[in-house]
């Protein structure tokens, strides 16, 4: 007799999609109260730490698309919370946080804190442990695919 080897069941992109809106969700309730997405203020975060730093730069560390990241960006700077300006060559651009992206940054993440200590109750810290690196682990083996050249 042979044993079957367990076989995960259902689509692992939709269960990842169906986790993702809710924290996603979760997040960008505690945000508002802020006047910002999720996405904004992860980007505000990223930027503080590692600006100044160069559009490709930044969405390689945020695994995040070129297009997706400029789009990203205009309603940021348009807010005045940060400057994209020129870089050390007349090709390249540099991102920088400003005073005011500072200050709304800083007003957001007493939120995201909240958003954070909530889920941190909710699913356990073991779990969120657990999860963020399962997350990490994952990231680090799809790193290694090609997805351009799968079928």
């Amino acid at each position: 007799m042979t044993s079957n080897p367990a076989r995960p069941e259902g689509c692992t992109n939709f269960k990842l999609r169906q986790l993702m809106r809710s924290v996603g969700q979760h997040y960008d309730a505690a945000m508002q109260r802020a006047g910002l997405k999720s996405t904004q203020y992860s980007l505000l975060s990223h930027i503080l730490k590692l600006g100044p730093i160069q559009p490709n730069v930044l969405a390689r560390s945020m695994r995040m698309d070129a297009s997706t990241l400029t789009r990203n960006l205009r309603p940021l700077a348009d807010a005045g919370w940060i400057v994209i300006g020129a870089g050390t060559n007349d090709r390249s651009r540099s991102i920088s946080i400003t005073e005011l992206g500072r200050q709304k940054r800083e007003e957001a993440q007493h939120h995201w804190k909240q958003a954070q200590e909530t889920l941190n109750r909710t699913l356990g810290v073991e779990r969120v442990i657990a999860l963020h690196a399962l997350i990490d682990d994952s990231l680090d083996l799809l790193s290694t695919l090609d997805t351009k050249t799968e079928e």
